[in-house]
């Protein structure tokens, strides 16, 4: 086996806001090398990090909008999502919370701040991520997959180190609780301060760490700081974090898709012909219906 270095560290770009609810840094796609193709199956990746909203009467969020082509995964680390599809998905994600939501052939989506938690305000950090399907499963039906904390098995790290949240794929003996179209592994790595973990993928694998909190050390040199974000080479199958103090590590990786990426706005397909079908049926209210 052979030790996979580091590609790159990201610092992360000015915040933007998505709607009104979603303040983000975006990592993928951006001009970190860090494009569809070089990271896919994971072809966005918006981190919202911490940050405090006031109260508010009206949840904050993002209205109707339509998607097609991918999966949608967000990650509730602080603060509540409530969201709901034309296809009868919905529901209410808080800290530690996974949503899972298929979009493939068609859905329109929206997602704001749950209501109750919206009156009082606090602190939101949250991730959004984009996972590419397969040309084969862009136009399968549309699914859900709410995964409660609770639920998502943990792998414990010796001495006290602390543990693995296994959200998908498996580390070590823990497999995750979420099914995939592609293999990939998505996990939290929750590092007491000097705690270490290793990890092993295939080399083609394409993987990328997001420290959430804390700061980690990869491979015992490459430091890695807080909101930053790891794009690992493609060049071997280990690889070592180190956490400088307590740390929370978002460590992604999955078999590329060998296919074509056509992407526009919230479409993600293969030829520039099926965008053109995905806005027609779209305009032609082939996606359903959700009230605004």
């Amino acid at each position: 086996m052979k030790t996979r270095t580091v590609e790159l560290v990201a610092s992360p770009k000015e915040p933007h806001f998505v709607g009104d609810g979603f303040r983000v840094h975006n990592f993928i796609p951006s001009g970190y090398r860090l494009d569809m193709q070089r990271v896919n199956p994971f072809i966005l990746l918006d981190y919202n990090s911490p940050y405090k909203f006031p109260p508010s009467s009206q949840p904050k969020g993002v209205g109707v909008h339509p998607h097609r082509g991918f999966e949608t995964v967000t990650i509730a680390y602080k603060g509540k999502v409530e969201h709901h599809d034309s296809s009868g998905g919905g529901g209410v994600i808080g800290e530690g919370d996974v949503q899972w939501m298929t979009a493939a052939s068609g859905v329109l989506h929206k997602e704001y701040h749950e209501r109750e938690w919206s009156k009082s305000g606090g602190e939101f950090q949250m991730v959004q991520l984009w996972v590419n399907l397969p040309a084969k499963y862009k136009m399968s039906p549309p699914k859900y997959q709410a995964i409660k904390n609770k639920t998502i098995p943990r792998h414990v790290l010796e001495d006290n180190a602390g543990q693995i949240e296994v959200i998908a794929g498996a580390y070590k003996d823990v497999k995750g609780v979420a099914s995939t179209f592609t293999p990939l592994h998505m996990m939290n790595a929750k590092l007491n301060k000097g705690g270490k973990a290793d990890f092993e993928f295939p080399a083609h694998y394409n993987t990328v760490l997001l420290v959430l909190e804390g700061s980690i050390v990869i491979n015992g040199s490459e430091k890695t700081p807080t909101n930053h974000l790891a794009l690992m080479a493609n060049d071997g199958e280990n690889f070592t974090i180190e956490a400088g103090e307590d740390a929370v590590v978002l460590v992604l990786s999955g078999a590329p898709i060998d296919e074509p990426i056509a992407a526009h706005g919230p479409f993600v397909m293969n030829s520039k012909e099926e965008l053109m079908e995905a806005f027609n049926d779209f305009n032609n209210g082939k996606f359903g219906y959700l009230e605004d």
